[in-house]
């Protein structure tokens, strides 16, 4: 384990996302931060598409996602199928990062809000 607990968010952009079998699924585009707690509340996960082209980015709750040393990425415990029916956008049309939108994706990942 890394004697340093924090990283900055330009090393967590472009680093490959999981599923809990090893499969990789896609990689972090952004990170969402709470303005008023400055905690980390979404991942914007880029899946699908050819070399970035076409490709959405899916909001999934920060909580959910595990750092694996191994894999050097981070693991979440989903299936790709899950993930295509997911809350997600086209990068050239993010949503408004309101409360309401918030509680539709962690409602769907069964996450706490």
């Amino acid at each position: 384990m890394s004697s340093n607990p924090v990283i900055s968010s330009d090393k967590v952009e472009g680093t490959s996302v999981y599923n809990s079998n090893g499969d990789k699924l896609g990689s972090i585009d952004d990170l969402m931060i709470d303005k008023r707690s400055g905690l980390v509340r979404y991942a914007a996960l880029e899946f699908g598409g050819f070399l970035g082209m076409g490709t959405d980015r899916y909001p999934i709750p920060w909580s959910m996602l595990k750092y694996d040393t191994t894999l050097d990425g981070y693991v979440v415990p989903l299936g790709q199928d899950q993930l295509e029916k997911a809350p997600r956008y086209e990068s050239s049309n993010e949503p408004t990062y309101s409360d309401e939108y918030g509680r539709k994706v962690y409602d769907y990942y069964g996450v706490g809000w």
